[in-house]
């Protein structure tokens, strides 16, 4: 019996990364609750399931990119995990170790393991394979699934106990939003003393200032004005607050990680959680009252 590859969750990142797989030659059952997103993959020769379960009935492996951490609990014990064929589940999604741990002891009784591996790279690494994934899992289940995770980009193994590729992962995007939130303030500083954008990225770029916001963000999205990176505020806030609600747990204190926390939190109450996280250099603008105009 050939090994079938199944997808629940064929949204921004999810649609890119199961077209990838079949670009590689698997043979994909995928499955998502609108029908917008899942015309792209069957057109491009996925079999589409009724179902979760349904995908968890024909996939032996079963890959989720969800948005929420409900979402994806919900999904894979109340869908995937009830399938009849799947023996290993890998989430893709950011959903935070807590819920990394009830769903994999959740999924244990059922003979079925469970995979973080959360990834890093936007809209971009994942049509074009390279994202960062950070993994962590029973080591054979993770050997098992390493050839299929190496079609989207580089692979981390992070450890085998459940959740430390989510930690990892939220560990990532705390600063690449904190690293939006400071620059956007850097940057506002300048323009409002009188400094030409560019000049001053310029500058920051050659020194120690340099960051991913600097190098990638404001000269594609902010710059120009078009904030379109791809990565929703929503979203962002939602990283944001899973990886200060874990730290806390863990007693680690982050003080910094709360300020970037209320400054997702403003954003998203201002622009809507579907704007792009780029927008919190819009906030600074506003009450600055200039623009970082390319």
């Amino acid at each position: 019996m050939n090994q079938v590859i199944g997808f629940v969750g064929l949204g921004r990142m999810g649609g890119p990364m199961s077209r990838r797989l079949i670009d590689a030659g698997h043979s994909l059952a995928v499955f998502d609750a609108s029908a917008a997103a899942v015309g792209p993959v069957r057109d491009a020769g996925a079999t589409v399931a009724a179902s979760a379960e349904e995908v968890g009935n024909h996939a032996d492996i079963v890959f989720v990119s969800l948005p929420t951490p409900d979402i994806v609990e919900n999904v894979v014990l109340n869908g995937i995990g009830k399938g009849k064929r799947v023996r290993i589940v890998i989430d893709l999604s950011t959903s935070g170790p807590g819920m990394a741990g009830r769903v994999s002891a959740g999924l244990a009784p059922r003979n079925i393991a469970w995979i973080d591996a959360p990834v890093s790279g936007g809209i971009a690494g994942a049509r074009g394979g390279t994202l960062a994934v950070m993994a962590s899992g029973p080591k054979a289940a993770f050997e098992q699934g390493e050839p299929l995770l190496k079609v989207f980009g580089k692979v981390f193994f992070v450890g085998e106990k459940a959740g430390l590729g989510q930690v990892a992962k939220l560990a990532n995007n705390l600063l690449a939003a904190a690293a939006m939130a400071v620059s956007s303030e850097a940057l506002v500083m300048g323009v409002k003393a009188g400094i030409d954008p560019k000049v001053l990225l310029d500058i920051i770029n050659a020194g120690s200032g340099r960051n991913s916001a600097t190098q990638d963000k404001f000269p594609r999205s902010i710059l120009p004005r078009t904030f379109d990176f791809g990565f929703a505020t929503g979203l962002s806030y939602k990283d944001v607050r899973l990886c200060i609600d874990e730290a806390e747990s863990m007693g680690v204190p982050m003080v910094v990680g709360a300020a970037v926390r209320q400054m997702l939190a403003v954003t998203n109450a201002k622009y809507g959680p579907t704007s792009d996280f780029t927008s919190m250099t819009r906030v600074i603008e506003e009450w600055a009252g200039v623009e970082v105009r390319g």
